[in-house]
């Protein structure tokens, strides 16, 4: 599995966007907005898991500095202990 992060999302992407946005890249796996656990409002990123590593990369060249919901945002490759790449995404 090989995850993206997604910083500087608009306040109002959700997951379903997300997931909707990605997966013309290929097969999407997962897909969260991080948000606070008290509150429930977006932390402004977020992450997307693709099957394959090939998949991510194609994410990456593709959406990195491209507007999404009028933000402009930056997608990197993520390492697997990456705290946002967890499948935890309230905290």
């Amino acid at each position: 599995m090989a995850r993206i992060r997604i910083a500087n999302l608009s306040l109002d992407t959700t997951d379903e966007t997300l997931r909707q946005t990605f997966s013309r890249y290929g097969r999407v796996l997962d897909s969260a907005v991080r948000r606070d656990c008290r509150t429930g409002a977006s932390k402004g990123d977020g992450h997307v898991a693709y099957a394959l590593a090939r998949e991510a990369d194609a994410a990456i060249a593709a959406m990195n500095g491209q507007a999404l919901e009028g933000r402009r945002i930056v997608v990197t490759a993520t390492e697997s202990g990456d705290a946002v790449a967890g499948s935890s995404v309230t905290g």
